[in-house]
């Protein structure tokens, strides 16, 4: 999955053993039964995800969002899953890697996975940033948060993350090797070396550290920051919007109650996706932040094979996220859960938004703006 690869490394000697990648044998059940397990839910709740947020009455530019954060999410699992099931479901890993193996390892089981986790990671951001815009600047809400915007938004952080990770793919090469097989040596089969390129060999050093910090940095601390301190405006404006609610049931406005109520639900699920995520990530920051000091100022901080488990218990735990959200969805949104029960019934679906079903967002004196209404939330 992403982020699993050792932070600096130099040009390999040995043929390619799943070993050397995992040298701990929980990876093998975790990864061999455990993951599959968890992207198999994944894709069915995130298939389910789409299809429902996608639908007529249901387009909105935060759902627009939280599509493309399922879409990217299952991506992120399933672009692994060959290597998974190959190597660690079927036991494969026994004896070295096979050369035509070799890049489809690489590819799918490190740099493709990595791309898509980047572009969830600043999906998420978007959605708090928009969510935090229709609460707290309506009018700009009403100006640049449209679906139009977020597809394109949307499209920007696809780029940007596949060019974040593009100088990986032509940084290395494998070198066919013949060697007698691990299990059995009268056998012969051609494994790989691993070898970085000339260009990137000249400035090794440079060139890893660059990567690495720049990931740190602008992969992990940077979002989980904006997230955290958005998060924590958005709860502050929770409990502010409860004094509110209180205000107005004494004062008996029932339909102001109402919308407020449902903004309120809006924002509260956000929030919840937002925390979850913080909560499978920041410890994956950590971790690597820990490594690449470690590795820079030849500090003991932990083994590589303590580095390895603690990078496989989060990434597990982030793909144990995925399916979560689904569940999120179904317990805190009203509209979400209508629709998901009607696919299953022969009840028909609306054929346009019912927006006393969405959130609005109230101004400052109890008043609701009509534009804001229908750009609403779930």
């Amino acid at each position: 999955m992403a982020d699993t690869e050792e932070p600096f490394f130099s040009n390999m000697t040995l043929p390619f053993h799943i070993s050397f990648v995992y040298p701990i044998p929980q990876a093998f059940y975790l990864n061999g039964f455990v993951s599959p397990i968890l992207v198999f839910f994944t894709l069915v709740t995130n298939a389910f995800v789409v299809l429902i947020l996608l639908r007529r009455h249901m387009r909105s530019p935060t759902n627009a969002i939280l599509a493309a954060m399922a879409i990217s999410d299952t991506f992120t699992g399933v672009s692994p899953l060959p290597v998974f099931i190959h190597f660690f479901s079927l036991e494969n890993y026994h004896d070295f890697v096979e050369y035509h193996w070799c890049y489809l390892y690489k590819f799918l089981g490190e740099l493709i996975p990595t791309i898509f986790h980047t572009a969830s990671i600043w999906l998420t951001v978007a959605l708090a940033i928009q969510r935090y815009i229709y609460i707290c600047h309506t009018a700009t809400a009403r100006r640049f948060c449209t679906i139009r915007n977020v597809v394109l938004a949307s499209i920007i952080i696809y780029v940007l993350a596949i060019l974040s990770q593009i100088t990986r793919f032509f940084d290395f090469k494998f070198i066919p090797f013949p060697i007698p097989a691990f299990e059995s040596p009268n056998k012969t089969l051609v494994s790989c070396i691993e070898q970085i390129n000339s260009w990137t060999s000249q400035n090794e050093d440079l060139y890893f550290n660059l990567y690495f910090w720049f990931r740190v940095i602008f992969i992990h601390f940077v979002p989980c920051t904006i997230l955290v301190v958005i998060n924590s405006i958005l709860i502050w404006t929770l409990r502010t919007a409860q004094r509110r609610r209180m205000q107005l049931l004494k004062q008996n406005k029932k339909s102001e109650l109402m919308k407020l109520k449902d903004s309120n639900c809006t924002t509260l699920m956000l929030v919840s996706v937002v925390g979850l995520f913080l909560l499978v990530e920041l410890p994956l920051g950590v971790i690597m932040i820990l490594h690449l000091i470690q590795n820079n100022f030849d500090l003991d901080i932990m083994s590589i094979q303590t580095f390895r488990l603690l990078t496989l218990i989060s990434n597990t735990f982030i793909l144990l996220s995925y399916p979560l959200n689904f569940f999120i969805y179904c317990g805190m949104s009203r509209q979400f859960r209508e629709t998901f029960m009607k696919m299953f019934s022969k009840l028909p679906m609306p054929t346009h938004r019912e927006c006393s079903h969405y959130a609005s967002v109230p101004t400052e004196n109890g008043r609701t703006n009509a534009e804001t209404t229908r750009e609403t939330m779930l």
